[in-house]
């Protein structure tokens, strides 16, 4: 089954193709066939009933510094093509939900994955509330009376940004921490968001897992460990990956969130797991696909297209 394949991601020429899951993806796309054409999330539109892109067909390959190569610019009627895929990197702002907004008019036409509609209505630290008893003690909020009480609970605490993303922001306040004012008011300058705070996990200093899921299954799990003297284990900044295997608990967490997953069309998800507590959900443009594959010698990409030629397949009939 050839595939006419649209993505919306960030602009290509910057990517790391040793690093980069969009990347991966275009590139098995490319290998089973489908056709690809690439815009930017400036470039889509709505105009006059029309979801529409301008962007270039597109081909890639594993050349550093020559990784792509685009076709002649045009403008693109979403709704002629099979599939869009929603890549783009957070911050999650309104920009992002109004591109959700324009592409969620493509349903029963092109299939978006994910789902934009619930990509809008799952940011990564809100739908992991569903689960508050597989997640440590959370708090969401904007009144630094409620924060403070939170952290006299649970002594050491992380704080961040509701729609941050990439380890942006994340402090970790030990008990006898005097700065969460300060933090608060730095915070509360910059938009009016309220702030995610969790309690402390000392697992974190083995490693944060992220737990690849495909059609709410898990497929493959990597650990990212943080360099000495950080908390925050994102490859963004400086996260070293490591093999690991899944655990009882990465299973059990799997089984508890894989059929609202399903049930909203989210089909490539990246959960983060630290002690076995579940910390993000994240659905907007999860990493780690290229790390998994050259640890475990599975072919993730191509469980990704599978997955999406039996959905596209069953929309058709």
């Amino acid at each position: 089954m050839s595939l006419s394949v649209a993505i919306q991601m960030d602009p290509i020429q910057g990517v790391d193709i040793d690093a980069d899951t969009t990347f991966r993806m275009a590139e098995e796309a490319q290998a089973r066939g489908h056709e690809l054409f690439f815009y930017t999330p400036d470039r889509l539109t709505w105009e006059e009933g029309r979801v529409k892109a301008t962007g270039w067909p597109l081909k890639v390959r594993r050349e550093r510094g020559d990784h792509f190569e685009l076709g002649e610019a045009r403008s693109v009627d979403l709704s002629t093509l099979d599939v869009v895929l929603l890549r783009q990197d957070p911050p999650f702002d309104m920009s992002y939900v109004t591109n959700t907004h324009m592409l969620e008019r493509l349903k029963g036409s092109a299939l978006v994955i994910n789902d934009p509609f619930w990509v809008r209505n799952c940011p990564e630290k809100i739908l992991v509330l569903d689960f508050a008893d597989l997640s440590p003690p959370t708090m969401v909020a904007r009144s630094l009376a409620d924060l403070r009480a939170f952290k006299e609970r649970h002594g050491e605490i992380i704080l961040k940004p509701l729609y941050g993303n990439g380890g942006a922001g994340v402090f970790r306040l030990p008990q006898s921490d005097r700065n969460l004012a300060s933090l608060h008011e730095l915070f509360s300058g910059i938009n009016r968001e309220p702030l995610i705070a969790q309690a402390f996990l000392p697992a974190v200093e083995k490693g944060d897992k992220r737990v690849i899921l495909i059609e709410g299954e898990p497929v493959g799990v990597i650990n990212r460990v943080p360099q000495k003297g950080e908390t925050r284990s994102n490859m963004h900044v400086g996260g070293r990956a490591e093999k690991c295997e899944l655990d009882d608990a990465d299973f059990e967490i799997a089984r508890r969130i894989g059929p609202t997953l399903r049930e909203r069309g989210q089909l490539f998800v990246g959960i983060d797991v630290i002690g076995g507590k579940l910390t993000e959900i994240n659905v907007t443009s999860p990493t780690g696909m290229q790390e998994l594959e050259r640890f475990d010698g599975v072919n993730i990409a191509a469980k990704f297209w599978e997955a999406i030629e039996v959905r596209r397949a069953a929309a058709t009939r």
